[in-house]
């Protein structure tokens, strides 16, 4: 029981880290990982990603941008292609993004992005996400030999300590799934 608790312990303090410390520095690409669109429009959580890669893309800390996430099997829309769509209605230039519409969650989303950079020349990336997202994001993208700085984007509002707990839980879990070879 005490390794369970120490193991759980371990992992929500490095959530608490990503989610707390944005690594941004210059870059040769931002990378946004997906969340819900509805119909070709962004979730409130997805355009929250976006906006907050394209501050960092305006600031120029990286010259390119990749849109990740694919949609639910036969949608016309994919999260990767929203993306796109709304970095392009902002200004950024068709051919500084590279849309990835094909990964269905965040392993698969990490493992294209990894293809990505070696077929871009890309070594260093800012990876977008929530907050909480981001540890498992941070080791996925390590193991897949990607390096990698970490970028929350910020909460629209204060999260209730529930949700907060429920989305830290869901990590834990996530990650510990991940770990021990259960997911992929």
């Amino acid at each position: 029981m005490s390794l369970a608790v120490l193991w759980v312990g371990y992992v929500s303090a490095g959530i608490h880290y990503y989610a707390t410390h944005d690594q941004a520095q210059p870059a040769d690409a931002i990378a946004v990982f997906g969340a819900a669109e509805y119909d070709g429009r962004p979730s409130p959580v997805l355009r929250a990603r976006l906006m907050h890669g394209l501050r960092l893309y305006q600031e120029k800390l990286a010259p390119m941008m990749i849109t990740l996430g694919g949609g639910e099997g036969g949608e016309a829309h994919s999260e990767g292609g929203v993306g796109e769509d709304f970095l392009l209605a902002r200004g950024v230039p068709e051919q500084h993004i590279i849309a990835e519409t094909r990964s269905r969650d965040t392993r698969e989303s990490a493992a294209r992005l990894s293809d990505i950079a070696r077929a871009n020349n890309l070594h260093r990336i800012i990876v977008v996400s929530d907050g909480t997202h981001l540890f498992r994001v941070h080791a996925l993208c390590e193991r897949a030999g990607l390096a990698v700085y970490t970028s929350p984007r910020q909460e629209l509002v204060a999260l209730p300590w529930r949700k907060r707990a429920t989305r830290v839980a869901h990590e834990v879990l996530s990650y510990t799934a991940w770990v021990m070879g259960i997911l992929h």
